[in-house]
């Protein structure tokens, strides 16, 4: 399995942030940090990719997925694409 080309912008301190990055650690999942400033303002990068100034917001090259936001959706997302192929690699 080729491994994933995940992004993640990311705010530190952020309790919504920090479930996606637990989600990402228990896969295993390697990933890049693109650390956003506090101010909405000036999140600009992170408006490009998804449209919003709020975190976290995932992006899965891989996979096309660009932008994807609010930290429940990018855990169940995880989980599915890459949980059920880790599983399956393992056993």
């Amino acid at each position: 399995m080729t491994e994933p080309d995940l992004e993640l912008y990311d705010l530190p301190g952020c309790p919504f942030c920090a479930k996606v990055k637990r989600k990402l650690d228990e896969l295993d999942l390697e990933y890049t940090k693109h650390e956003v400033p506090r101010s909405h303002s000036e999140r600009t990068e992170v408006e490009d990719v998804s449209g919003q100034t709020n975190v976290p917001v995932l992006v899965d090259n891989t996979n096309d997925v660009e932008g994807m936001p609010e930290s429940d959706d990018i855990v169940a997302y995880l989980e599915k694409t890459y949980g059920q192929q880790a599983e399956t690699a393992d056993g």
